[in-house]
């Protein structure tokens, strides 16, 4: 089959690297370069962990704070309240205990293969030295302060997520740069990280270039069907590819796509900040979860990356950087000796649904067309399973997720 495959981010390219593993021609279809969009600024992590949604039980109570807050880990530029609040409403239905359970079992058994899935790819794209297993530390001020998320950590146990508790020595001696802020942690040994996102995509599209795959720089316009399949698409470069088959995973803009194919999804971009510290001093050996703080800390090629906060403001307005300051500061908090005299900013568009899983699945009435987009927070974590399920679908061999919870139809 010649398969077009809207989106060159993570899930994008995946899925195009497990097609051609099956023998099908490949076409790219995206205005941006490959790792530029949500898969250029994320916080890296590769991690079997994280499987529980954004929104957990008793998190409504927070959320009025939050909203106060304008620079808060949660915050919602007014003029957009309207457009979001009834996707807010549904996100908050979505968190009570019984739904939290049912959503991490889907997201544990969609996430537990990352490292199987993603290493014939990286073997094959050269680019084993991108990702590593060093293991995540999740870290609080003491043991008292992290009851308050025990909940969580005894279901991701319950799933059968290795955690680990350690105490302040210990810690210490793991990650000596953590000493004086931090007095209890949780390692969660089986995650990884990689050295930079960007290039890891780059590296899996260059791979599928060199393989014959075709990256035609443009936006979708148009879909042409014929009876219940879509036979070719059409780019505002004013070319028409035909084809057999189409994959949409563009990430945030993914929505409008599949309203143009009959399928209404309530997709919502969490715009998301980052700060990498380019100067940073520090000697991080493990991705490190600073819980209280809402942020993750990643030790990157490029520098200290500092990531996490969520904004509501749709695709189109400016950036405040004020809230990547926020991060820069929460870092400077966490490690006071930081030498953070050289750093980068970065937002960028997080695609998300109101109950945290992605939409994995053929689209609803049309024989040809399969769908990868939504994985909000771990789209890294979850490219290579989700290309290798649609590669199976594509190929009508069974999949080795259920991915009845993930049905694009379910909203």
């Amino acid at each position: 089959m010649h398969v077009v495959v809207v989106g060159t981010g993570i899930v994008g390219v995946c899925t195009a690297a497990w097609l051609q593993r099956d023998g099908h021609d490949v076409t790219f279809v995206d205005p941006r370069p490959p790792g530029e969009a949500c898969s250029f600024g994320n916080a890296g992590s590769l991690s079997p962990s994280a499987c529980l949604p954004v929104g957990m039980p008793g998190m409504w109570k927070k959320v009025p704070g939050w909203l106060l807050d304008p620079l808060g880990p949660l915050t919602i530029r007014w003029p957009y309240l309207p457009v979001v609040l009834p996707w807010l409403m549904r996100f908050l239905r979505h968190s009570q205990p019984a739904e939290v359970v049912r959503i991490a079992t889907a997201m544990r058994n969609l996430l537990a293969p990352i490292f199987e899935n993603y290493g014939p790819l990286l073997e094959r794209a050269g680019a084993q030295g991108l990702v590593r297993r060093t293991g995540c530390l999740y870290v609080y001020s003491g043991r008292e302060a992290a009851q308050q998320w025990q909940w969580g950590m005894d279901l991701r146990r319950r799933l059968g997520v290795e955690m680990r508790d350690v105490a302040q020595d210990e810690l210490e001696s793991l990650e000596p740069d953590l000493k004086g802020r931090f007095r209890f942690g949780i390692l969660a040994p089986e995650n990884g990280s990689t050295l930079d996102p960007s290039e890891l995509v780059k590296a899996l599209h260059a791979q599928c270039e060199r393989d014959g795959a075709r990256s035609v720089r443009a936006s979708v316009t148009a879909f042409e069907q014929r009876g219940d399949a879509v036979r070719a698409v059409r780019t505002d470069a004013g070319e028409t590819i035909e084809c057999d088959g189409v994959v949409v995973a563009a990430g945030a803009w993914s929505g409008g796509l599949a309203v143009s194919l009959g399928l209404r999804v309530p997709l919502e971009s969490q715009r998301g900040y980052h700060v990498t510290v380019n100067s940073s001093n520090l000697s991080l050996r493990h991705t490190v979860m600073a819980v209280e703080y809402n942020i993750m800390v990643n030790p990157m090629a490029k520098g200290l990356r500092l990531a996490g906060s969520v904004e509501f403001a749709g695709l189109a307005a400016p950036p405040d950087y004020r809230r990547a300051q926020v991060l820069l500061q929460r870092g400077k908090e966490m490690f006071p000796h930081l030498d953070a005299s050289r750093y980068t900013e970065w937002m960028g568009h997080r695609p998300c649904l109101p109950d945290s899983m992605p939409v994995i699945g053929r689209a609803p009435r049309l024989a040809n067309v399969w769908l990868g987009f939504g994985h909000g927070h771990v789209g890294m974590c979850g490219g290579a399973t989700t290309g290798r399920e649609i590669a199976n679908l594509v190929a009508g061999r069974p999949t080795g997720v259920d991915l009845t919870p993930f049905a694009p139809d379910r909203f």
